[in-house]
């Protein structure tokens, strides 16, 4: 059986400052999300690969993908009201394989050795997500009122976060809760334990305007 990758990409331009999508936005003269789907097929040209996006920026994806000849293969489905939906509507294609992967799709930079890495905890664990240690000094509290407390008990949580398959289609059987920030979440709260593996400084998630002049100078 192969594996899949589903790549989330629901985010919409407010903390940019811009009408276009942030995963459409242009790194390098290439929008950020083509950045991010060449960088599995490299990594595994085998890779299912599957794409969930808003519904109503189905019809702009596909003109940039004849825009900008993108030609990688891959399937794209309409997502839904959470991040929680839009994962599970992207499972309904990954069928028959063996571990699933799921990934921010502004997410371009997460590094082959980290790949591996998650695929190769989750084969033999059943799961893996990418963390750093936390490498700054942490508070806990409010504006007014805090503490510090000990960060190195303390990570940071990266994507993409790999699965058998049969525990994370399993986890998304439950009901949706607020609690679910990520599918971590999601198959802990089935009472699945979580295997950390090492993530890459590098993997930063797209949201603010400087964070495309930093992925700029990474690729």
């Amino acid at each position: 059986m192969s594996n899949s990758c589903i790549i989330v990409a629901g985010g919409n331009g407010s903390r940019m400052g811009t009408e276009l999508p942030k995963q459409f936005l242009l790194i390098e003269g290439i929008p950020v999300l083509m950045h991010t789907i060449r960088n599995f097929y490299d990594f595994d040209s085998s890779l299912q690969l599957i794409l969930v996006l808003p519904e109503i920026e189905i019809i702009n994806w596909n003109d940039l993908c004849r825009k900008y000849d993108f030609a990688i293969s891959h399937q794209v489905i309409a997502g839904g009201d959470t991040r929680f939906q839009s994962v599970k509507n992207g499972l309904s294609l990954a069928l028959d394989c063996n571990l699933i992967a799921v990934h921010d799709g502004v997410r371009p930079l997460v590094s082959h050795e980290t790949l591996a890495r998650c695929f190769k905890g989750a084969a033999e664990n059943g799961t893996a997500i990418p963390v750093l240690p936390a490498n700054e000094s942490l508070r806990e509290g409010t504006m007014s009122e805090s503490a510090p407390v000990d960060r190195s008990r303390f990570y940071l949580v990266q994507t993409p976060q790999v699965f058998k398959a049969s525990i994370l289609q399993g986890s998304y059987k439950q009901a949706y809760i607020s609690e679910f920030t990520d599918d971590a979440s999601v198959v802990e709260h089935t009472g699945t334990s979580v295997h950390l593996v090492l993530g890459n400084r590098e993997n930063i998630k797209i949201t603010f305007p400087e964070d495309l002049m930093i992925a700029a100078l990474f690729l």
